[in-house]
Order: structure tokens, then sequence, then C-alpha cells
């Protein structure tokens, strides 16, 4: 089977050039990079979340996460300056390319009842967002040693100039994105 870099180099970026008459491989858009982050609303209470939340985070992404921290307070959110409020990682070249193909081929089609990623979640600028309610569909994540049951945001970043070439970017890697109703029959 092939690698999702692979597939991206070999299959996605000829293919590109060939129908867009491309000259150079550079201008076909491409992966940026892929940020993870897992909030903490219970970091206040339980002073284990943090630690928990990053060592998870590592797990997922193989490298170390760090966790973050409020830069001002917010009297309407109960926040103080420098409060911890999650966890994050950012994903680059191989690693960024070995998560999202561990999220497409694996952590996607064990979600439950999943019918499909938005097609609204594009940021107008090339990027994509998406939310995971649980992140323990990553076969790396031990249902077991959890600390507790956590959402997962993933960006992904890419080089594409508008929402519908970095669509088209990532229909391509096979992430499995809706169809907009202003586009269906």
């Amino acid at each position: 089977m092939m690698s999702l870099r692979q597939l991206y180099h070999e299959t996605i970026v000829p293919r590109w050039r060939e129908e867009d008459g491309l000259k150079s491989p550079l201008a076909v858009p491409r992966l940026v990079k892929v940020t993870l982050n897992m909030g903490l609303k219970d970091a206040l209470t339980d002073k284990q979340a943090p630690t928990a939340a990053a060592n998870e985070l590592s797990l997922l992404a193989g490298q170390r996460a760090v966790v973050t921290k409020a830069r001002k307070s917010i009297a309407g959110f109960k926040l103080r300056e420098g409060s911890v409020l999650g966890a994050k990682v950012t994903l680059r070249r191989g690693r960024m390319y070995d998560f999202l193909d561990r999220l497409i081929r694996i952590g996607i089609p064990r979600v439950r009842d999943f019918r499909g990623l938005p097609a609204r979640s594009f940021d107008g600028n090339g990027n994509y967002s998406l939310g995971l309610s649980e992140h323990i569909v990553f076969p790396e994540i031990d249902i077991e040693k959890i600390h507790r049951m956590r959402g997962l945001d993933v960006t992904i970043v890419t080089s594409a100039r508008d929402d519908a070439q970095a669509r088209r970017l990532l229909l391509a890697l096979g992430m499995p994105i809706l169809t907009p109703p202003s586009q269906q029959n």
C-alpha cells in the first residue's frame, strides 16, 4: 500500500501538473502542517489533566506536545492569566504525512456513525479543520490507560490559494469530505 507522501509526490503532483498545465511541481498545492489540539476544561480542578493530555497527544503525534496557557485573564470565563487551557502539537514533513495517513485510513473509519467530513469546515484560505469527539479512535491510545475521554481538534494547513484547491488536494489524498449542498445535483 502506498504511503500518503508517496501518493502525493508520485501520483497527485504529476496529474495536477498535467491537468492544470503547470510547469513547476512547486506550483501544485501541498500540505504545510497539521496542528492537533486538546482543550482541557477540567484543568483547573484536576492537576493531572494537562500532563495526561499532553502525554496522550504525544502518543498520537509521535513528538512531544506542549501545554498551552492563557495569555490574559477573562472574568466571564473564570480564566486567569497563566491558567492551563489545553495541549497542542504541530506536525510537519514526515510526521505530518504519517499522522494524516493514520487519520484517513484508521481514525476516521472508526468514528461511530460516520457519514463524511463537513465541506463547510474550510476557512476561506485553503485550510481545513475538523474535530473528533473521542481521541480513542486511534489504536495508539489504550482505553485502559487514558485519564479521561477527550475531544481532538485537527487543523490541516495547505499552500492552496483558496478552498476549492484545498478541497481538491484533500480529496485526492483520500479525505472523505462531503459534497457541499450547492454542488449536489
